[in-house]
């Protein structure tokens, strides 16, 4: 099941993981909806795993850098591994400059490495009794 929520923000699933995504339009109301949101949607697909691609943004401020530790909190109390993938060096820097730090917050490179970390392949297994042809 995929949807948009309210805040235009999608939650993709993909097997026993959620994808989203933070933008820089995030704002208190917008956050409020999307945590929960991500967390009704952790627990009902019973999610194991969720990535959090941060690639779209460009600077970060400490309003979303603390909405994006408070989303990660949340969901490892419920039980789900989250990654946040794509962070931008500027981004990067931001947040040292800022003094903040995402501490407990697990990061990728980029989103397939964020995947794969979830332990979630890009090449699907062939269906049960369906053998490959491996030779070259």
């Amino acid at each position: 099941m995929n949807s948009t929520p309210s805040n235009g923000v999608p939650i993709l699933r993909l097997g026993d993981v959620l994808v989203t995504g933070l933008l820089n339009e995030l704002d208190d109301k917008s956050a409020v909806a999307f945590t929960e949101e991500l967390t009704a949607r952790i627990t009902s697909d019973h999610a194991r795993g969720v990535l959090i691609d941060i690639s779209r943004l460009e600077i970060i401020d400490s309003f979303v850098a603390r909405t994006l530790m408070e989303l990660t909190t949340m969901a490892r109390l419920l039980g789900a591994r989250v990654i946040v993938a794509g962070m931008r060096p500027p981004v990067a820097i931001t947040l040292v400059e800022l003094g903040l730090q995402l501490t407990g917050v697990e990061t990728a490179l980029n989103a397939e490495q964020g995947m794969a970390a979830l332990g979630w392949h890009q090449t699907p297994s062939p269906p049960e009794g369906v053998l490959r042809d491996t030779r070259q």
